[in-house]
């Protein structure tokens, strides 16, 4: 399946499996029929299809214009005037919802909140009063830099009730990264807490703001949530409190009505080096696409309690722990702390002890708790699962496999979702009342996206071949700029296919219509003039039985171009050996071919991840090629596994 103008994809997965009657029988999408008409629906007539779901919100002002397009830059529902807090709270206190549990929050030493609908009300407006009070007015930037803890949904839809567009800044950040952030949006206030709960230990957050301010010359209050009661400095005219702010703040705060078009937030990507990239979305357009595809994929509904592992200071967070669960009155679980503290049971634990229904988790968690054996997970009864999800990268087939037999009992269909943070919602997943899946792709477009794999000339690929990942037409919850810099969204997003949105991912496209997404295009190794994707390797690695997760890079070679390294860490009681490295070699070999057999294998306890559980590739690159590590390591989980990989290698 060789493309000269594209990528070669040697993953060959055969299974299939079939929603249950009895599951499509009560989804909101039944069957691939009903998928199919509201794919051709959203084909015919793209504005009405998208109105015809925007209704569905709740509006001050209606639109004029469904979509204004001028290429790359779009407006959904011009002259439309709404509010997304509103949307996620007010209108579910009209009737049962308003005592519905909105938030349930678990603190990593255990302590628990449960906030239902009203509550959640009260404290919102409550906390809009008090960023009111601090001089904090409509458009302007607020930055939130706090541990998974309920203030910080609460700050954020109090952001979105009067019209403030806030910053997440993940609690894992440096520094360094949180000062460039909080100056690329010139925000006026910092919300963060004395610290948080991780694997038992205290992550001081407040000393990185107190650092970080210094050269933020727009901060004019910092506001710090007590959490741990660890002593903290607090500067005074500038510090405050949470709860002194809070203190005699009314408990009523009108919803602005805002324009469709009103920045909601601004969410920097991971990663990044030199100047931050920080993604705007906007409000109707973004919030009917975390809504719609909340409701479809994860086939939400009122008696489902959901829960999503991601922190919501990364993209997932934003639509699929807060916006679109809230948005269709759902039950949203919050965790504070680290999955496998304090016992490699801990989710599972949750699961029971909440009759979690929804699991939406990252692939990276999955193979780390595949590693650790089923022992954990049979200890917990896992029976009110009835959904899962994954999200972040491709799931290999062999983690897939045990996530569904294993986690689902092999009863829960497993919505595979492919999107970015600058897609802000879901493009490619399987709707679980309708779509046949397969172990390792994301299966078919979401109603009303319409992508495509082409070659490096834009022309449509091939069957089965190798290419580029574009989406062809404007979606309502796409990214609308970088902030401040337009010319860079125009550059990074829109000029290497033109009238095309390039996601920077290779894919390929099977008979069925199947989109597998192969990874980073960055991660592409051309081997022997074979340009290969890391994802697809890494998951025949991943299908021996002695493997749990591996993560492939490339490295310069003479003869071949470039050599294949594979860094391999192993199940539970398997021990590394040359003859287990000469086995991995065979087993790749048999399930792909020579061409992809990795030149070397080193075996590490672990790999160097974010706390989204990412695997940072680029740093292994540098550990392959015998190099210093350069650019942004501020989203590393843990900085000792990068000096005992470079330990190993000496």
């Amino acid at each position: 399946m060789q493309n000269e103008k594209g990528i070669t994809s040697v993953l060959n997965e055969r299974r299939k499996f079939k929603p249950s009657p009895a599951f499509s029988r009560l989804a909101h999408v039944k069957s691939m029929q009903a998928y199919k008409r509201l794919c051709k629906a959203a084909e015919r007539n793209p504005d009405a299809f998208w109105a015809s779901l925007a209704k569905e919100m709740d509006w001050f002002s209606p639109w004029k214009t469904v979509c204004d397009w001028n290429p790359p830059f779009a407006k959904w529902f011009v002259g439309g005037k709404m509010n997304v807090a509103h949307n996620c709270i007010d209108r579910h206190l009209i009737g049962w919802r308003k005592n519905k549990a909105a938030i349930i929050w678990e603190g990593e030493p255990g302590d628990v909140r449960v906030l239902t609908y009203q509550d959640l009300y009260r404290e919102v407006c409550i906390c809009a009063n008090a960023l009111k009070s601090q001089g904090v007015k409509k458009g302007d930037r607020v930055s939130i830099y706090l541990p998974m803890i309920p203030e910080l949904a609460i700050t954020m839809l109090a952001c979105a009730r009067i019209g403030v567009t806030h910053s997440i800044i993940f609690g894992g950040f440096s520094a360094v990264a949180l000062c460039d952030r909080i100056n690329d949006a010139s925000a006026k206030i910092v919300i963060t807490s004395d610290g948080g709960y991780r694997k038992g230990e205290i992550v001081d957050l407040k000393e990185k703001v107190d650092e970080a301010v210094l050269k933020a010359p727009s901060v004019q209050r910092v506001v710090v949530v007590r959490r741990t009661g660890i002593p903290v400095a607090m500067k005074e005219g500038r510090d405050i409190w949470w709860h002194d702010l809070m203190k005699g703040m009314p408990d009523r705060c009108k919803a602005e009505a805002l324009d469709s078009e009103h920045p909601l937030f601004i969410l920097y990507t991971s990663g990044t080096t030199g100047k931050p990239k920080g993604v705007v979305h906007s409000t109707a357009g973004y919030l009917l696409g975390a809504m719609m595809t909340s409701r479809w994929v994860f086939d939400l509904k009122d008696t489902d309690t959901y829960w999503c592992t991601a922190d919501i200071g990364w993209v997932t967070g934003h639509s699929y722990v807060v916006y679109g669960i809230l948005a269709n009155g759902g039950t949203t679980v919050m965790y504070e702390g680290a999955p496998t503290y304090p016992t490699p049971g801990r989710l599972w634990e949750m699961v029971d002890k909440y009759h979690v229904n929804i699991f939406y988790t990252a692939p990276t968690a999955i193979r780390a708790l595949m590693k650790l054996g089923d022992t954990w997970p049979k200890q917990s009864r896992l029976s009110s699962l009835r959904l899962l999800g994954t999200v972040g990268e491709p799931i290999n087939p062999t983690a897939w496999t045990w996530y569904h037999k294993v986690i689902g009992g092999g009863r829960c269909p497993i919505v595979d979702t492919w999107w970015q943070t600058e897609t802000g919602a879901i493009m490619i997943s399987p709707l679980p009342g309708a779509t046949e899946t397969k172990p390792g792709s994301a299966t078919l477009p979401i109603p009303g996206i319409f992508p495509e794999v082409v070659d490096r000339d834009g022309v449509k690929a091939a069957t089965n071949t190798g290419g580029y990942l574009v989406i062809k037409r404007p979606w309502p919850s796409m990214l609308r700029t970088v902030w401040g810099d337009p010319k860079r969204y125009e550059k990074q997003y829109w000029s290497d296919f033109p009238g095309c949105y390039f996601t920077g991912d290779g894919a390929r496209c099977d008979q069925d219509g199947y989109f597998w997404v192969m990874g980073r295009v960055d991660d592409v190794m051309n081997v022997s003039g074979h340009r290969l994707g890391t994802m697809e390797i890494e998951s025949a690695l991943v299908s021996a039985p002695a493997v749990a997760e591996a993560a492939v890079v490339g490295k310069p070679d003479e003869i071949k171009g470039t050599a294949i390294v594979a860094f391999v860490t192993l199940r539970s009681g398997q021990q590394p050996s040359d003859a287990l490295k000469a086995a991995l070699r065979a087993h790749v070999e048999k399930e792909i071919g020579v061409i992809a057999r990795p030149d070397d294998i080193r075996f590490t306890e672990n790999l160097p991840k974010t706390r989204s559980g990412k695997i940072m590739r680029r740093l292994l690159r540098d550990i392959a090629v015998g190099r210093e590590t350069t650019g942004d390591i501020t989203t590393l989980e843990d900085y000792t596994i990068l000096a005992k990989l470079r330990q190993d290698e000496d």
